[in-house]
């Protein structure tokens, strides 16, 4: 059982800086409420359009499109790191696993996600 006591203390010092960082923003932190900040915003932008409107498909394909690269990059790297322990069969699947993403991409392409007007 000793040897779960530093994790408990250090449990125990992060929920106390959290709820330290919480009380100390209440007592100190700013009170004033006005309209503009009280208005839901992105970036620091003001909107300019009502969040209730639909979206073009485009954003979901240029997401899906950073979503396969963020996966390629991950993958890829471990991998090349890697390669001479895996040989041909690591060669094999990472070729199968490119030509997944290469599907993914010829998918995003020809839907026109690539070309933003």
């Amino acid at each position: 059982m000793n040897e779960y006591i530093p994790v408990l203390i250090m449990m125990l010092l992060a929920v106390a800086t959290s709820a330290g960082m919480i009380v100390a923003t209440t007592l100190i932190g700013p009170k004033k409420k006005f309209a503009d900040k009280m208005e839901p915003f992105e970036c620091g932008e003001s909107p300019i359009v009502s969040p209730k409107l639909r979206f073009s498909i485009k954003f979901y394909l240029i997401a899906i499109f950073f979503v396969i690269f963020d996966i390629e990059a991950v993958f890829l790297y471990p991998w090349a790191v890697l390669f001479k322990e895996l040989g041909m069969f690591g060669f094999v699947e990472m070729m199968v696993f490119l030509s997944i993403l290469a599907i993914g991409l010829i998918y995003v392409w020809k839907r026109g996600a690539l070309e933003w007007e």
